[in-house]
């Protein structure tokens, strides 16, 4: 295993790596980081389904226990939950198995590289590389990565300047985010992302029960199932509506809470409280939020606020 030397350069051309653990996450930055010339030599993987994805995703690297992944490892990726990083980093750190002058990257948004301190004592150099991406466990997710913007944490410019190298060779954007802040970037990823998700699928669920019985004739009908004919109605709107507030922000705001419009958003409630009350909680929450953003008049802000 070639030594990682810091004074010949921050990134050099190929890096050993090792994967502890192959996720959806840790199998993918894999992927991408074999495409763009490093070698995975080994990863851990105890489930089934987490062996498959090193099989399918990481043909020629071997599946071995974590210790023998860290000893092989120039580069040592820690793809694991963020529940799970601080015990597997004391561990490491208690058995001394990771090489010293190692570079030890986590992927978790949360943390930055404080989380890592048990490890830096111990010489590795430490990064925080976090891909703003969500993962399905598919093929489209190393695809994905070329196009994803990463937050990257590290101890001095020589650290931030290995993290933006790997992040580059794998198409990616590389994002400096301050230790402190790494929270609430954390945080406005995971609004963002995940509830966009929920409002999504809530959509989906109103709008099938208000087509369903009404279909054309030829037409699918109406079912339980993804990618149907109410998620087709959907995306056009959807993906012009996310590119619209990326590109044109608050005032891409339109509907019937951006018009001041009370007896459409009482009726919206209504409806959707015949649906789902559920349904209906997640709409006000929302157009609540989107009428303080509207400087909303007072009538409306009553009925969102439940007080009429």
């Amino acid at each position: 295993m070639t030594s990682f030397g810091i004074t010949n350069g921050p990134a050099p051309a190929r890096l050993t790596v090792g994967i502890v653990s192959a996720g959806r996450v840790g199998t993918a930055i894999g992927a991408a980081l074999e495409r763009a010339g490093h070698v995975v030599v080994a990863c851990s993987a105890v489930s089934d389904a987490s062996r498959h994805r090193a099989r399918t995703r990481l043909p020629e690297t071997e599946i071995l226990p974590v210790a023998e992944v860290v000893a092989r490892s120039e580069l040592l990726i820690l793809a694991v939950p963020d529940s799970e990083l601080p015990s597997l980093i004391a561990g490491l750190a208690s058995t001394g198995a990771v090489p010293g002058r190692a570079i030890v990257a986590h992927t978790s948004g949360a943390n930055g590289i404080g989380i890592l301190a048990p490890l830096t004592e111990q010489g590795v150099v430490p990064l925080a590389i976090h891909p703003a991406m969500t993962f399905t466990g598919h093929d489209e997710d190393t695809v994905r990565l070329a196009s994803a913007c990463f937050g990257i944490t590290a101890a001095d410019d020589i650290g931030y300047a290995i993290a933006q190298s790997l992040v580059l060779e794998i198409g990616g954007e590389p994002v400096r985010v301050r230790e402190d802040m790494r929270p609430l970037y954390h945080a406005a990823l995971a609004h963002g992302s995940n509830h966009l998700v929920t409002l999504v699928v809530d959509a989906v669920a109103a709008l099938r029960v208000a087509l369903e019985g009404q279909e054309l004739l030829g037409q699918e009908l109406i079912g339980d199932d993804p990618n149907g004919l109410a998620e087709r109605v959907l995306q056009p709107l959807l993906s012009a509506a996310l590119d619209n507030a990326l590109r044109r922000g608050p005032a891409a705001l339109t509907g019937p809470v951006a018009r001041g419009d009370s007896e459409a958003v009482a009726t919206h409630l209504r409806v959707l409280e015949e649906v789902d009350p559920r349904i209906a909680a997640g709409y006000r929450a929302l157009s609540l939020r989107s009428a303080q953003r509207a400087g909303a008049t007072s009538e409306l802000l009553d009925i969102l606020e439940d007080r009429r």
